[in-house]
Parts: structure tokens; sequence; C-alpha cells
């Protein structure tokens, strides 16, 4: 077995077809199918099911997929960090983002970045915060931004941006009224709008409101919604209040279309951190990306 044999394995893989391989990869089809037969000879196991719709992968060949998978991207990782050219498809730094950060800040970054280095190229994944964390250490993103810090296998944490988290709720006079009152004394009276399990926003949210005395169980749920978006319109027309980055809601507040309640005396505030597992070999665009961030925000 050898990477050249994995290349057209995981190439057959992706686009279910033979001759498509072979024309991607400038091979004949059947140089193609003497590589496929060879692997699956040399581990004893059909890995391909050929039907009449084209190629799919078999319980072995979805396991062997995805060595292969990280096999050939630590050689191009090797490739990168050496200088070699050559490789598969090229290097594309991975970029795994929670919604705030994803949505309001990484814009500005990747632009900055791309400006900065032209030959680059980066694929984003939008996710939550755990499914952040679960992308870097199963090492499907190479960098990562979560609102929150979740203990979880070795990843490495750097706090970039401190965002405040407020509640939100619709610019009608009963609120205008509390302005400056306590939330504790009638946050508990309002329908509350939650964000997604596994949501920074949420986590931090949580911790903030058990200091003032309030369970997220005492409160009166009226809907739970992934998307900072969809929470501030749905804020707007009075389906309920809810907790939200003060980045998020910038406009809103600034125009005078939401109200913002702060956390407490010292407001709600968090850190937007940047993520990456330390241990694993990093591609030499993961390391500039990451001094670019540090350097757009040098008191993070």
């Amino acid at each position: 077995m050898n990477l050249r044999q994995l290349e057209v394995f995981v190439q057959v893989a992706e686009t279910k077809s033979f001759s498509l391989a072979a024309r991607q990869l400038y091979l004949t089809q059947p140089t193609v199918s003497a590589h496929i037969s060879s692997l699956e000879r040399e581990l004893n196991a059909c890995l391909l099911v050929r039907n009449t719709k084209g190629v799919a992968l078999s319980d072995s060949g979805k396991e062997l997929y995805a060595y292969a998978v990280r096999m050939l991207e630590l050689e191009e990782k090797i490739r990168e960090r050496f200088g070699l050219e050559g490789g598969r498809k090229g290097c594309v730094l991975r970029i795994a983002a929670s919604t705030v950060p994803s949505q309001y800040l990484l814009p500005g970054i990747m632009a900055k970045f791309c400006a900065r280095y032209p030959g680059e190229r980066l694929k984003v994944f939008e996710t939550d915060s755990g499914g952040v964390i679960d992308m870097i250490l199963s090492h499907k993103a190479d960098v990562g931004f979560t609102g929150t810090v979740l203990e979880k296998g070795n990843c490495t944490y750097i706090p970039f941006y401190q965002d405040e988290l407020v509640i939100v709720a619709p610019a009608l006079e009963r609120f205008r009224e509390r302005e400056g009152q306590e939330i504790a004394s009638w946050i508990r009276e309002e329908p509350f709008i939650l964000r997604e399990e596994g949501s920074g926003t949420r986590k931090e949210a949580e911790k903030m409101l058990a200091k003032l005395g309030i369970r997220v169980e005492d409160l009166k749920n009226a809907a739970i919604m992934e998307n900072p978006e969809t929470i501030k319109r749905s804020v707007e027309n009075g389906v309920g209040i809810s907790v939200l980055s003060r980045l998020a809601a910038k406009e809103e507040i600034k125009s005078g279309r939401l109200i913002a309640f702060p956390l407490g005396e010292k407001g709600g505030r968090r850190n937007i951190n940047l993520v990456f597992d330390a241990g694993y070999p990093s591609l030499p665009a993961a390391d500039k990306f990451i001094k670019n961030v540090q350097e757009m925000y040098p008191e993070g």
C-alpha cells in the first residue's frame, strides 16, 4: 500500500466514478482500476460497491476513507512545511467558527489575511462552539473561533476579542421604564428565547445569569434558536427577550430598534477565542493566520 493508491481511492470515493477520477488524476481508467484492485487484495476487503448509479463506499471503504484522507492531509502538511510542490490539491486552511465570530468578526479578519497573503485559500465551517472544538480535535479544521472555553481535549485557546452579552428587548415603553432596574426583578415575567445547546453564547449566558441568582430553568422559554439574526428579528416582533452578543446586536441597539440591558453591574463580559490543537502539526498558513489575528487585536 502506498500514498498513490490511497490518493486514487479517495478520488474515486469523492467523484463516485472511475472515469472521472482517472481524468482528474491524469491517469487511464485501467490504471485507476488496477490501483483499487491492488488495494482491495492487499487489505483483503471490498472497498467500493459498483452499481448502475456509479460507485459507493462499502463499510470497509468508509473506514479506510477516513484514514486515507488524514494521511493525504498529513502529506500536504509535510509538503507545505518544507516548501515542496506537487501536492494532491494544494493546501486549504480550514477554519471552524461559532456563530458570533463567524458572522461579525471573521469576514474582516479574512479580508486582511487574504490581502496580505493572496495565494492562500480558506474554507470556513460555521457551527456552534462545541462543534468547533470537535472539528479541531478530529483535525477536520486547522484553527477555530469560539465564544467560550470548553475543557475538552488538548486545545489551546487564545483570547483576542472581548465581547459583552446583554439582555435584548423590543423597543416598547414597558421595557424603557425598566432601564436602571435589576433584571432579576422582572426577567422571569417575560417569554425568553434561548440559543441552542452547544452555543458559547448560551453557556456563558447561563453562567452570568446564575451569578445574578437567575436559573435558566426558571425562565419562560418561548423558543430555542440558532441564528442571532433570527433572534433579533423575533425579539423586535415581540416573540420574547433574549441574551445576545452586543457585537451581534450593535446596529439594532444603536438605531433604537432593540433595548440592551447589562448583565449585572460589571456587565456580561466574555472572551472570543482563537483555538487550535498545539500538539498537532500545523500548516504555515495556520501560523500566519494566527499571527494575523493577534496583530489585528493586539490587546486581546
